[in-house]
């Protein structure tokens, strides 16, 4: 599902950032280490050119897709045997009710302020791409993290080596404007870099546990409140390193890196760690 996008200054900025990167990257970086017309310049013109289209269309798919909407008719079922897990609230025990959406909340379902509305396996809510990171964007922004790095730390390699040519032939040809480039894509770079890349670990480290954002900081008080009481806190969605990855990413490899979405379904159930163990219960 596709939802229509509103003005966004954080969004313009990133799309500002990307233009100058791009451009400065392939007329000044690229052309004067290799040369544009050279087979090394066009072969690195055209690798990084691909890896800034599939990050503009990541990033545009991700602003655009509709991170997944609780239907309104949702109710939950707990005479389901399929589904030994419904999450209830710390307070009370009740299943989750969300007051301002007027229903109940599918699990891992979260309400956002921002959005006014609750959103299927909410991760976040990101400025930067105007829209919630949920269930059904969650691989999308993904890539684009991915698409994004590759880039950042290709263009500052470019940057480097293009520093590398003669300098008394570069103190001819380049002026304070190609300097101030220079200064200015360092200064882009090097930070947005560093930052791109702790946000992909960290997003790996949440796929591999089959973790949200939100689920990884409830799930430090659960282990708390757990170790507390004596007991042992388990991930219940954790369903085994490679199954969280084809969970989020699709069973097949060599769709990982591009915004395939046939794998999702409509994010109202999700497979546990007790799915087995109820079924060999029944089977008993």
């Amino acid at each position: 599902m596709k939802r229509r996008p509103s003005f966004s200054l954080p969004v313009t900025v990133v799309v500002l950032v990307i233009v100058f990167i791009y451009f400065s990257t392939i007329f000044v970086f690229v052309d004067r280490w290799f040369g544009l017309m050279s087979s090394p310049g066009v072969m690195n013109a055209v690798v990084f050119t691909a890896v800034a289209v599939m990050c503009i269309f990541n990033y545009s798919a991700a602003i655009i897709t509709d991170p997944g909407r609780v239907p309104s008719t949702y109710l939950p079922d707990i005479e389901d045997a399929d589904n030994p897990i419904h999450e209830i609230k710390r307070k009370g025990g009740d299943l989750r009710y969300c007051q301002k959406c007027s229903h109940y909340k599918p699990p891992r379902a979260h309400h956002c302020r921002v959005c006014k509305r609750c959103v299927l396996r909410m991760d976040h809510h990101c400025i930067w791409i105007n829209n919630c990171v949920g269930h059904a964007n969650y691989k999308i922004f993904f890539i684009f993290v991915v698409y994004a790095v590759t880039a950042c730390i290709y263009s500052l390699v470019l940057l480097v080596g293009s520093l590398t040519v003669d300098p008394q032939k570069d103190d001819q040809q380049i002026g304070g404007f190609f300097r101030s480039i220079y200064v200015i894509s360092g200064l882009l770079l090097l930070p947005v870099s560093m930052a791109l890349s702790v946000l992909l670990g960290w997003h790996i480290y949440l796929i591999l546990q089959n973790k949200t954002t939100i689920e990884y900081h409830e799930g430090v008080r659960a282990m708390w409140l757990a170790e507390k009481g004596g007991d042992l806190y388990k991930h219940p969605y954790n369903i085994g390193g490679f199954e969280n990855l084809t969970a989020i990413l699709g069973p097949n490899i060599l769709c990982w890196l591009f915004p395939t979405s046939r794998h999702i379904d409509v994010g109202l159930r999700f497979p546990t760690a007790y799915d087995n163990l109820s079924t060999r219960a029944a089977s008993k």
